[in-house]
C-alpha cells in the first residue's frame, strides 16, 4: 500500500506528522482568511491616505481584477465544499448503481430493492411517520406555550424550561428517555417512570421500546420533547414582533382572543411558522442519533438515517447504503427549495 510506510515509523514521529499537518491546513485557511485579506486591507487604506493627501483621484480597481480579487477569497471556501460535499456526493450517487463490492454497474437494481423489500418498506413507512408528525406536533407545542406564557410575569422562566432540551444531545435526551420507558420484570421494582405509573395504577409494566408500532410513536416523542423549545422561541420573537397597534386596534374593536388568535397572530406569523416546519422537516428526515440510541433500530423502529449507515457500515452494502442515501437527498431537496422560494417571496415583499 502507498502508505505502509507510516506504519513503520516510531509512534511519536506518527504524531509528529499528524500535528504537522494540523499546522499547515490550519496555518494555510488562517492565511488565506486572515492574513491575507489584512495585508490587502492595510495597503488599500494605505493606498486611499496617500491619495486622500496629495489630492490625486482616489484609485479605482479594474472590474476584471476585482472580481480576480473576489475569486482569490472564495476559492477556500469553494476548495472546502468541493472536497467536503460536491466529491462525496458524486461518489456516492455513482456507488448507488453499483453492486456492494462497488465494481459492477447494477443500474436501478438498488433503488428496486428499496422499493421491494419488506423491511426497507418499514423504514420507509417509519420515516414517512417521523416527517409527517414531528413538525406537526413540535410546532403545535411550541405555537401553544409561545401564546400561553407571551407577557406573563414568569415569561422568561417558562421559556428557559421548555427550551433546556435544545441544550442536551440526542444521544443524551435518547438515554434520559430509555430510563423513563425502562421495564423491569420478575417482580422487580420499576425504575422506568412510565412504568411506575402504570403500576401504581394497577397495570402491568410493559416493554414499551419493543411492542411496534407503538415504539416508533415513542421515540417521535423524544424529537418532539427536543424540537419543541426551538419552535418555541422563534414562534415567540414573532408573535412579540407583531405592531403593537395592531393588537391594540383589535381589542378595541372588541376581538375575542380567539379572534385574536386566528385573524391576527397566525397571519403575523405565517412566515416564522413556515421557517420552523421546514427546519423541522429537514432535521427529522436525518434522524439518526435516537433510533441508534433508544433501540439501535431493531423492532421495526429504524429510519432512512439509520438503515443507511447499517447497509454501507454494517454490512458492507455499499450500493444499497448509497442508494437509501441518495433517496434520502432526493427527499430533502423540494423541502430545501420550497423554503428558498419562500425567503426570496419574502424579501422581494
Amino acid at each position: 500500500m502507498e502508505f505502509d510506510w507510516l506504519e513503520e515509523q516510531p509512534k511519536f514521529l506518527m504524531l509528529g506528522y499528524g500535528l504537522l499537518a494540523f499546522v499547515v491546513v490550519v496555518g494555510g485557511l488562517l492565511l488565506l482568511l486572515d492574513v491575507v485579506p489584512s495585508w490587502f486591507a492595510r495597503r488599500r487604506e494605505a493606498q486611499l491616505v496617500t491619495a486622500a493627501a496629495s489630492g490625486a483621484p482616489l484609485p479605482r480597481r479594474p472590474k476584471q481584477r476585482e472580481g480576480l480579487f473576489a475569486l482569490f477569497f472564495l476559492l477556500p471556501t469553494l476548495l472546502l465544499l468541493t472536497i467536503g460535499l460536491v466529491a462525496p456526493a458524486i461518489r456516492t450517487t455513482l456507488l448507488s448503481f453499483m453492486d456492494s463490492g462497488s465494481d459492477e454497474w447494477v443500474g436501478l437494481r438498488n433503488y428496486g430493492w428499496m422499493f421491494s423489500e419488506d423491511s426497507i418498506v418499514r423504514v420507509l413507512i417509519n420515516t414517512l411517520t417521523w416527517v409527517l408528525l414531528v413538525p406537526l406536533v413540535a410546532t403545535s407545542f411550541g405555537l401553544l406555550y409561545a401564546v400561553m406564557v407571551d407577557k406573563a410575569r414568569f415569561e422568561a422562566i417558562a421559556k428557559s424550561l421548555i427550551f433546556l432540551p435544545m441544550a442536551i444531545s440526542f444521544v443524551g435526551a435518547s438515554i434520559i428517555w430509555k430510563f423513563v420507558y425502562a421495564f423491569r420484570g420478575d417482580g422487580q421494582e420499576q425504575i422506568g417512570l412510565l412504568n411506575q405509573i402504570v403500576v401504581s395504577l394497577g397495570g402491568e409494566p410493559k416493554q414499551w421500546l419493543l411492542d411496534s408500532p407503538l415504539n416508533t410513536f415513542l421515540l417521535i416523542v423524544i424529537m418532539v420533547w427536543i424540537q419543541a423549545g426551538f419552535a418555541m422561541v422563534v414562534l415567540s420573537a414573532a408573535i412579540k414582533a407583531i405592531p403593537a397597534d395592531i393588537v391594540e386596534a383589535a381589542r378595541l374593536d372588541g376581538v375575542s382572543p380567539w379572534q385574536m388568535f386566528w385573524q391576527i397572530t397566525m397571519p403575523s406569523i405565517r412566515p416564522a411558522l413556515i421557517v420552523v416546519v421546514v427546519t423541522l422537516s429537514i432535521a427529522t428526515l436525518k434522524v439518526f442519533d435516537i433510533v441508534r440510541t433508544a433501540t439501535n433500530g431493531n423492532y421495526d423502529t429504524s429510519v432512512i438515517a439509520n438503515e443507511m449507515y447499517n447497509q454501507a457500515f454494517r454490512y458492507g452494502e455499499n450500493g444499497q447504503g448509497s442508494a437509501l442515501a441518495v433517496f434520502l437527498f432526493i427527499l430533502v431537496i423540494p423541502i430545501v427549495i420550497y423554503q428558498i422560494r419562500n425567503l426570496r417571496q419574502q424579501r422581494e415583499g
